[in-house]
């Protein structure tokens, strides 16, 4: 069963990307003292995809159930975030400028990166290119984004995939989970689509007894 969550302080915050600024909201629970953030990547953005998508939202009160704070972004084009959709490409340098936005303001602190869907796959190309200490991939769209099996990131990864999804192929990303060196620990719920209907809880219950146990908030 999910735990209540701490008081959680919202603020808006805006963040300067590489193709203009990127709107972006800080969700910092009352107890967090800093040590530990996570940067948050939202589904497709030519799909309706934001950072207020219910699975990113729970993504980010997965983090703050263990008081650490979350980053929620858009991407380039979408709410108020300059540019325009840059194929995953220019996606993957906007998490990278938000990853570095969230190192100078709190130096001291252990990144974590998380996403879903399109994020999910941007947040594995961004966590190569970056020192991250937990990666969290929910739904991760392999197919739409390019992933190279090749260069991956080396931080303890955890990759939920639902076995009902109807947009992201369960086979296709157990598959590809199988043909990696080094994969990431993958957690098939039973009866989950792609957008978590009536199973949110359970997501969370997931990404906070994962970290729970990697000891590292």
């Amino acid at each position: 069963m999910s735990e209540t969550l701490p008081p959680i302080k919202s603020e808006p915050a805006a963040i300067r990307g590489p193709d203009g600024t990127l709107e972006a909201v800080l969700d910092i629970p009352e107890q967090s003292d800093g040590s530990h953030i996570a940067v948050i990547c939202h589904p497709h953005p030519q799909y309706g995809g934001t950072m207020t998508n219910k699975v990113v939202h729970m993504l980010a009160k997965s983090f703050n159930a263990l008081d650490a704070a979350a980053v929620r972004f858009n991407f380039r084009g979408v709410g108020r975030s300059g540019g325009t959709y840059a194929q995953g490409e220019g996606e993957t340098h906007d998490a990278l400028a938000v990853l570095d936005w969230a190192a100078q303001r709190w130096p001291s602190a252990a990144l974590s990166l998380a996403g879903f869907s399109f994020g999910g796959a941007v947040a594995i190309r961004a966590g190569v290119e970056r020192t991250i200490h937990r990666l969290v991939t929910v739904a991760p769209a392999i197919d739409r984004v390019s992933v190279s099996g090749e260069r991956l990131p080396s931080c303890p990864w955890l990759l939920i995939q639902g076995d009902r999804d109807e947009l992201v192929d369960p086979a296709r990303v157990r598959m590809w989970v199988d043909s990696l060196t080094s994969p990431p620990e993958l957690t098939l719920l039973p009866g989950v689509d792609h957008f978590f209907h009536g199973r949110l809880n359970d997501l969370k219950d997931v990404v906070v007894a994962w970290l729970t146990r990697q000891r590292v908030i």
